[in-house]
């Protein structure tokens, strides 16, 4: 649910239909900001929130406004995830009514500054919202029911074409962690029967786990927490704890994958698309020179250019994709630099589309081509399912012509030199033996876990 500043009246919060407020979720991490509201609020003192305030105006121009003053970011330090759809509830005590407006942010970092309003803040899991899940503390009302409007879901995953793999493997977790807080705390509190939490959780992680057919990385973490949980209890609180831990687990492999590339950078790197992992090492290597393919149609390469010059003293050139041939045979490019949506167990690398011709390109050229990627992302699985992007982002006209957007490539193993990730940079040749270890933590599904992938559409409403 939601939290509401100090200071106005209904004329100032929307009307006599309503008070309208907004409140803010911000996310580091896998973990959300809470905030305690001080004595200086007339209301909910002493209970925890998110970021808050009346709407005055329009709550998308409010709420940034509130973000500023209550935690002291500036805009370029939170970025916007979702907004969703109102909670509307009645508060007997007060006597008022609230429209709450939630949003959900991404934040690049928690060092906050309080305003008066709030006497100190936590970066918690959500589930510790709930009652009986976390440490019991007491929140605004209906907090938990405005987090679960813009929280993650099955269905914004697999619509999600702005991040990479990694980013997307971690809001898997988050899918899997939430509903599993929410069975733990309906047996707790409403002593609901705990016999069908693991059929309705692995029914879940099935869905999750066809959401994006051509990332292994949601695979490998949804089968790791589902096989972890099914060697505990197989009941919510197993999944609950293991999906907690997953989340940590994934961000550390990530990182650690992101340093071991950093590590071997040096001179001048070519690259392209947008990457996490791949961002973080070209910040902590820093290379003399970066050059960067655009990334069209979506323009992500765009993106990381302009972080890399601000935040990075490498040298940083744009080209358009067509160019990276001619970019590669007439720069001295000590090494290519890519990240992967997926390793395929003979070292083959999907990723962005245009790895392929950069890759291709640099062999070429005689220059090694570095992937970074954190061993989750390689795929126990030899077919490949290649995505598709919105045609009209291609060609929007009106001219009988058919038009191709793919998502992704697939990159040859011999294009590969090494993929550099959280065990060190391993070669191609390598790859087979985490084959194996990934292989084993599919085995869940072999004991009660969804076994058709069709089946993973067939219960939407509980996405």
């Amino acid at each position: 649910m939601n939290d509401t500043s100090d200071g106005g009246s209904d004329a100032d919060g929307g009307g006599s239909d309503g008070s309208h407020v907004v409140t803010a979720f911000l996310r580091h991490h896998g973990e959300i900001l809470l905030l305690r509201r001080s004595e200086a609020v007339g209301t909910y003192t002493g209970q925890w929130g998110g970021v808050s305030g009346f709407a005055e105006g329009q709550p998308d121009e409010q709420i940034r406004v509130e973000l500023r003053e209550e935690t002291g970011l500036e805009p370029d330090a939170v970025s916007l995830v979702r907004s969703g759809r109102p909670v509307e509830f009645e508060d007997p005590d007060l006597e008022r009514a609230w429209i709450v407006h939630p949003y959900l942010f991404d934040c690049e970092t928690r060092e906050i500054e309080l305003s008066e309003e709030h006497d100190t803040v936590e970066w918690v899991s959500p589930t510790t919202m709930l009652a009986g899940v976390g440490d019991d503390r007491e929140t605004v009302p209906k907090l938990w029911a405005a987090y679960e409007r813009v929280a993650p879901t099955v269905r914004s995953i697999a619509a999600d074409d702005e991040h990479g793999a990694a980013y997307l493997s971690v809001r898997t977790l988050e899918v899997l962690r939430d509903r599993a807080g929410l069975l733990v705390a309906e047996r707790r509190e409403f002593g609901a029967d705990p016999d069908g939490e693991w059929d309705e959780l692995a029914e879940l992680a099935g869905r999750l786990l066809e959401a994006r057919p051509s990332m292994a990385v949601l695979r490998n973490r949804v089968n790791r927490a589902m096989a972890d949980a099914d060697g505990k209890n197989r009941d919510a609180p197993a999944v609950l704890e293991v999906t907690l831990s997953g989340i940590d687990r994934a961000l550390a492999a990530d990182t650690d994958a992101a340093a071991t590339a950093g590590e071997r950078l040096d001179g001048s790197v070519a690259t392209l698309s947008r990457s996490g992992t791949v961002l973080e090492a070209l910040q902590q290597g820093a290379p003399d020179r970066v050059f960067v393919a655009e990334s069209r149609p979506a323009h992500e390469g765009i993106a990381v250019a302009e972080v890399l010059a601000e935040t990075t003293d490498s040298t940083v050139t744009v080209h358009t994709d067509a160019a990276v041939a001619h970019v590669l045979a007439r720069n001295d490019i000590d090494q290519v630099v890519v990240g992967a949506d997926t390793v395929l167990p003979d070292g083959a690398v999907v990723n962005k589309t245009g790895t392929r011709t950069l890759a291709v390109a640099a062999a070429h050229e005689g220059i090694p081509v570095s992937v970074v990627a954190a061993t989750d992302k390689i795929s126990t699985r030899d077919d490949v399912n290649l995505e598709s992007g919105d045609r009209s982002a291609v060609y929007d006209g009106d001219a009988a012509v058919d038009v191709l957007n793919p998502t992704f490539d697939v990159t040859p193993a011999d294009c590969v030199t090494e993929v550099s990730t959280e065990r060190g940079a391993l070669e191609p040749g390598a790859i087979g033996d985490v084959v194996a270890e990934l292989r084993e933590l599919e085995s869940w599904r072999d004991d009660g876990g969804p076994t058709d992938p069709e089946a993973t559409d067939r219960n939407p409403s509980r996405e």
